[in-house]
């Protein structure tokens, strides 16, 4: 198959593994007026801080795909000697080409995560100093290092071993990897970066136990996160499978909204764990990676082919990543579709748990002033990067609720 025929079919199976799998019980918006839930002052300043956040992200994709594209063509020329003495240890050296291609990409972004990081605390979003992220980002770098050495090593013995049929064990293995990854995330990689506690007797976890109960729901385990070291943020997430799935809540949340707005977010964090979406998220990937692979395997093989590298080769590996990075960003537009429509079907099951569409709509003011998100961002911003949907969309959904548009 061609590389053309590959690429768009690749991206015909991930529009339509996102159309398949997404929720159809969802509340449909109504329009929602962002000046009738929110100040000139707070639309302003959301806007200031998440348009130049908008730029930085941009910036970093564009520099890491600049990095990529230089080394991927045998650029410097030490760079290129390295790789092809590391040939001589195939799996050593696969692993040490790996591991560094990590680390190289994360110096040359880092000062956009700066950045970033020195804008939050501007704005008053961070609560962490400069020393504490960048001991954040020593830990984040180097567990990405191990990873990819582990990945990319594992890649080029499957390369070397099955030749151009790599991709049919080298999908099971990211299928297996996502499912590993995603049972042991909240009980080893989490717990380095933040201290979490089961929520203790109270209010907030009977009311969390309450809901569990009304919805049918085996919620796991409830924790509080002390997200107040780094941000004042306000946010809770679901995560984890089997023995380790949590409903994970931020002090930030527990401490700064009142029951009905804690209420919306348990429900819709219960709607999650209902849905089995973080179930759906891996049949996602079960189903894009086949073609992903391939189409991802013949671009790398162009590109290093024009400098000699073979498949299974370290010298490979920059073509390689690069070519993954570009089919993970247009495979994650359809994945990004498919995440804005399980979190809108997650917020209709808080309505239909809760209904209480008014305490929907103030979590949804409280969620964009607290975090400085854009209540409503430029459409192509959403179309690329989305994982949610706009607040004003979910406002407008509890406002349809409200006026009795039931799904």
């Amino acid at each position: 198959m061609r590389l053309g025929a590959t690429a768009v079919a690749a991206v015909v199976v991930a529009e339509a593994a996102a159309w398949l799998l997404r929720p159809r019980d969802i509340e449909h918006p109504v329009h929602a007026d962002e000046n009738a839930y929110f100040s000139h002052e707070e639309l302003t300043k959301a806007r200031d801080y998440a348009s130049g956040q908008r730029l930085i992200l941009v910036g970093s994709l564009v520099a890491e795909g600049a990095v990529l594209v230089l080394l991927a063509t045998g650029r410097p020329a030490v760079t290129r000697r390295t790789l092809d003495r590391l040939a001589a240890r195939p799996v050593l050296g696969g692993a040490a080409a790996a591991a560094g291609l990590s680390v190289v990409v994360a110096v040359v972004t880092v000062p956009f995560g700066i950045a970033a990081h020195e804008r939050s605390v501007d704005a008053g979003l961070s609560t962490q100093s400069l020393g504490g992220w960048f001991g954040d980002w020593t830990k984040a770098t180097a567990i990405g290092a191990i990873l990819a050495g582990l990945v990319g090593s594992f890649a080029l013995g499957l390369m070397r071993r099955f030749g151009g049929r790599w991709w049919i064990p080298g999908s099971v293995a990211v299928v297996i990897a996502a499912g590993i990854l995603t049972w042991l995330a909240p009980v080893v990689l989490a717990p380095l970066f933040n201290k979490f506690e089961r929520l203790p007797p109270g209010q907030a976890r009977s009311d969390v136990l309450a809901l569990a109960r009304k919805a049918g729901v085996d919620v796991g385990q409830v924790y509080r996160v002390d997200a107040s070291r780094r941000t004042t943020a306000i946010n809770a997430y679901v995560n984890g499978i089997g023995s380790s799935k949590r409903v994970v809540l931020y002090d930030t949340l527990l401490n700064d909204l009142n029951r009905g707005e804690r209420s919306s977010v348990v429900a819709h964090e219960l709607g999650h764990v209902h849905g089995n979406d973080i179930q759906r998220g891996l049949l996602f990937v079960a189903i894009v990676t086949p073609l992903a692979l391939i189409f991802a395997s013949g671009m790398a093989a162009a590109i290093a082919r024009r400098r000699g590298a073979e498949p299974g080769q370290p010298a490979y590996l920059p073509a390689f990543a690069l070519a993954i990075a570009l089919t993970s960003f247009v495979i994650g537009i359809a994945g990004n579709q498919l995440s804005r429509a399980v979190e809108a079907r997650a917020d209709t099951f808080s309505l239909q748990l809760t209904n209480d569409p008014s305490g929907m709509i103030e979590l949804q003011q409280q969620l964009a002033d607290r975090n400085l998100s854009d209540p409503d961002p430029p459409g192509v911003f959403t179309f690329l990067f989305g994982t949610h949907p706009p607040a004003v969309d979910r406002i407008g959904a509890a406002l349809a609720w409200e006026q009795g548009k039931r799904p």
